[in-house]
């Protein structure tokens, strides 16, 4: 029987869907035959040891994940699951991306101490969040908002919120449904108002590129349309060469009746790209089969009406 090593953070969210994880590959294992146990370790990573600073300012994409990583380049563990918005772009040499299951709820959700809507919130209420993003498309609907950074983990984000610290917090919906707190949300942000970050609500299985056995293990647990609508949104990421530091958001759908060209499955990607202020938000869509090439197509679409120039000055 071979022992699989599986690295986490240490956070009660990132053991929750890891041990999610798990669970739906001891049953894959059991199904075709496979004799494996699965062992979780906790790693603490950077971003978990910093709750003081703003993400923007710790260092952006990769604060969760590199410790994580040297672990899996070590050896020391076999495989690792990560919050796929905690990827960065490119990744260490020697490790891919072996699966991509199923995406949870990809939205942003808004949970108040009273109010029932983003619109109810009072003049000038307070609004916690950790993200540019959310930032950004929040002051853009509602200039007249405050927004304070608020960091840790889920349950002492909602903690501060309820010792009256915040009128209101958001969060992504995707982790309060996998540790089933769903029913603290009081609304869901919808795209069209709020765009999600680059894989929101996506796993990502990362293991070593010469890993045959992890390889063929994972690779029946990919779900292809997440997989695809997360490559579409990554390469706008890549292209862009975003980050934390930068209000950009992503979302991509696969056609629900797998309406094709000869190129595969239809895909539709929406771009964002904000001021850290929110006085100008941009905003692209583009429909195509190919992930790589439609997020290159969005993203310079963007660079066309000036994206790079607001990105340059979020750096600064």
């Amino acid at each position: 029987m071979r022992t699989i090593v599986v690295g986490t953070r240490q956070s009660a969210l990132a053991l929750t869907q890891t041990g999610q994880v798990v669970e739906q590959l001891e049953r894959l294992c059991a199904e075709h035959g496979i004799d494996c146990r699965f062992e979780i370790r906790k790693i603490v990573t950077k971003g978990d040891r910093i709750l003081d600073v703003t993400l923007s300012k710790v260092g952006g994409k990769g604060l969760f994940v590199k410790e994580i990583e040297q672990a899996l380049l070590d050896g020391d563990i076999d495989m690792a699951v990560h919050s796929m918005k905690d990827m960065p772009f490119e990744l260490p040499e020697g490790l891919v991306i072996g699966a991509v299951p199923k995406r949870e709820d990809p939205r942003d959700a808004l949970i108040t101490r009273g109010a029932k809507t983003l619109d109810e919130l009072p003049q000038g209420a307070l609004v916690g969040t950790s993200s540019l993003r959310r930032a950004s498309q929040l002051q853009h609907a509602r200039p007249d908002l405050a927004i304070e950074s608020v960091r840790g983990n889920i349950d002492s984000r909602l903690r501060k919120l309820e010792e009256g610290n915040f009128d209101a917090i958001l969060l992504a919906a995707a982790g309060l449904h996998r540790i089933g707190w769903q029913d603290r949300i009081t609304a869901y942000l919808p795209p069209e108002t709020c765009l999600p970050a680059v894989g929101q609500g996506a796993l990502c299985i990362e293991c070593r590129g010469g890993d045959d056995f992890m390889l063929g293990l994972l690779g029946k647990y990919q779900h292809e349309p997440t997989a695809l609508a997360v490559r579409a949104e990554r390469s706008f990421l890549g292209r862009l060469q975003g980050g934390c530091q930068v209000p950009i958001g992503a979302y991509a759908s696969v056609a629900s009746d797998e309406r094709a060209a000869e190129g595969g499955p239809l895909l539709t990607l929406t771009g964002m790209v904000g001021s850290v202020d929110g006085r100008t938000l941009l905003k692209e869509s583009a429909s195509g089969n190919d992930p790589e090439a439609l997020g290159h197509l969005v993203a310079d679409k963007l660079i066309a009406r000036g994206a790079d120039r607001i990105l340059a000055e979020a750096k600064e």
